[in-house]
């Protein structure tokens, strides 16, 4: 386990100077995800009136048209890891896990990634990461027994339904979302949902 301030951390991303305090404070109010579970809702209205959508928005994804939701819930598996055609703005408002890999690892030939190349950061409630568009990622694990909460912000649109089916060839067959692509473990299920298993090795658990 290793922090963000570790400088492994700089290929995958770098700490935002964002003050989360308010929305630390809303997200801890929020009611409680069953145990056991994870919910991802990628835009949240309540979440999107504070003034620290408008600076994400503006400043951060450069005024472009922007989301806001949370990623919540009970995890300690690797499960999949997706990409994005952008950088992903995490906001933790519980101490949490990010596992971690680079899309330059994917075997292009195979679409299949090597989970022992994943590394696990903890990072600390109150703190705001970019994740860059080439760096893989998934659900948080949590610490200890415990919910995580934790913020998400990602260009307008991101993991919405496409609007039609993606070809099954090629890197498309790892596209289940808009601006979403997932190679998932064997033993996540995610296969019922369509997603393709890419990923080759440990299930890793936190």
């Amino acid at each position: 386990m290793q922090t963000i301030t570790h400088e492994n951390f700089r290929q995958y991303g770098r700490i935002l100077p964002l003050d989360l305090s308010d929305f630390v404070a809303r997200m801890r109010a929020r009611e409680s995800v069953p145990e056991g579970e994870v919910i991802y809702e990628a835009s949240v209205p309540d979440l999107e009136k504070m003034a620290l959508f408008h600076t994400l928005q503006q400043e951060v994804f450069g005024g472009i048209p922007t989301e806001l939701g949370h990623c919540s819930g009970w995890n300690h598996k690797l499960n999949g890891l997706e990409y994005h055609r952008s950088s992903e703005i995490d906001l933790a408002a519980t101490d949490l896990v990010l596992m971690l890999g680079r899309q330059q690892d994917i075997d292009w030939d195979t679409y299949t990634y090597d989970t022992s190349k994943v590394e696990c950061f903890r990072i600390p409630a109150g703190t705001a990461v970019e994740l860059y568009a080439t760096t893989l990622h998934f659900a948080p694990g949590s610490v200890g027994y415990a919910e995580f909460r934790m913020g998400v912000a990602l260009p307008r649109g991101t993991n919405e339904t496409l609007a039609e089916p993606a070809a099954g060839s090629g890197e498309n067959r790892l596209l289940m979302n808009k601006n979403k692509w997932l190679l998932a473990h064997e033993e996540s299920g995610l296969q019922k949902q369509g997603a393709w298993i890419g990923l080759r090795g440990e299930n890793i658990t936190v």
